[in-house]
């Protein structure tokens, strides 16, 4: 496969590109910082410089087109504003499903969070309120598109070792920590596996083989 990440320069996405090229598949990878590219030259992918919030569509369907998937992996990450919760996490996605519309590339795994889809909780912080809501926004935006789409929902990320085994299902499940690792490999199998489509997914550590936690969903 060829498999155009957005937000490549994550922790999740990098771990991804590691997976994907070592079982063969080729790895483009959108960064907006040019000094990233080592990086993901590293991980055996292909850097591709790419500002979702500068660059257009036109652009990225450029770099879309031919792909087999695309993963949306970005965030505007700790320490941003409310305002950037929108220009990445929302736009962002609308912006690489645009694109994947324009060039008939089907496939799109979104990574949302556990929470999108819910009001925040009273006394929520305005900044976390507001990813809730861009996040909730942009999976709203990818079930309405004619896509082969699966949103999945992490819960808390945790930089340990990943050991293979989750909890994988439809919302609600228990809230929990999983391993970034754990949420890449994922993310490695739900991308070649038709029974994920137009999915809504969430992810935490648990008992199930990765493997058998995809292949059971219905």
């Amino acid at each position: 496969m060829r498999v155009v990440v957005a937000g490549g320069h994550g922790k999740i996405a990098l771990a991804l590109a590691r997976l994907l090229t070592r079982r063969g598949d080729q790895v483009h990878a959108l960064i907006r910082d040019p000094g990233q590219a080592a990086d993901i030259t590293a991980t055996g992918g292909v850097p591709v410089i790419y500002d979702m919030e500068r660059d257009t569509t036109a652009d990225l369907a450029a770099e879309v087109a031919g792909a087999d998937a695309v993963v949306f992996a970005a965030g505007a990450g700790p320490g941003s504003g409310a305002a950037r919760k929108y220009t990445v996490d929302l736009n962002g996605s609308v912006q690489l499903a645009d694109a994947a519309e324009q060039t008939g590339v089907h496939r799109f795994v979104q990574i949302s969070t556990m929470g999108a889809g819910s009001p925040p909780a009273a006394g929520t912080d305005e900044v976390w309120a507001a990813y809730l809501d861009a996040k909730t926004r942009a999976e709203d935006d990818l079930r309405s598109r004619a896509l082969a789409w699966t949103i999945l929902r992490p819960g808390m990320l945790t930089d340990e070792e990943g050991n293979g085994l989750v909890t994988l299902g439809s919302p609600p499940i228990p809230r929990g920590p999983i391993p970034r690792a754990d949420v890449a490999a994922t993310i490695a199998s739900i991308l070649v596996a038709d029974n994920t489509f137009r999915h809504t997914l969430e992810l935490v550590s648990g008992s199930d083989p990765i493997s058998a936690a995809v292949s059971a969903i219905r």
